[in-house]
């Protein structure tokens, strides 16, 4: 247990160190009741969990879009969460908390890319929290339309 402590603070050190030090920009902050956390992680780190596309529609762009990130739940699963919400903030202090069993009842995914092209901060990005409201008629409720938190910068979890 001792030995996976360790290990576990030092990869959390090295990206820490290569945030800081430029070579991979971290874009993600996650806190709170998570495993070794706080954490900043960067977009290859993001990458890496497993990618999936959905098609919505929104209430801030025209039309239906096809957004590619990876689920909210295997974020919060990869990093041992503990907590039954989660707080998000936005790079503009927009600050939102979110029951997590939104994340086990729908495919909700933070966004890295909107029709095969990646979010930058003048449009939603880098980061964008994204309901299949197409899916679900339940999700079309302004109650949830407050939970899109786009230019995600950081998860706190509770």
């Amino acid at each position: 247990m001792r030995r996976l402590a360790i290990k576990s603070l030092a990869i959390l050190a090295l990206w820490a160190s290569q945030a800081v030090a430029g070579d991979a920009p971290a874009v993600l902050r996650v806190s709170g009741q998570i495993a070794n956390g706080p954490i900043l992680l960067d977009f290859s780190q993001l990458r890496d969990l497993p990618q999936i596309g959905i098609e919505t529609s929104t209430v801030v762009t025209d039309g239906t879009h096809r957004f590619t990130g990876f689920l909210m739940r295997d974020l919060l699963e990869h990093l041992d969460a503990q907590g039954d919400r989660v707080m998000a903030t936005g790079l503009n202090d927009y600050v939102v908390d979110i029951p997590a069993s939104d994340f086990m009842q729908f495919d909700v995914i933070i966004a890295h890319s909107m029709d095969g092209k990646a979010l930058d901060r003048a449009d939603k990005g880098p980061l964008w929290i994204i309901y299949p409201r197409d899916d679900h008629t339940e999700l079309q409720d302004i109650r949830y339309d407050y939970r899109w938190v786009w230019q995600l910068s950081e998860i706190e979890v509770k």
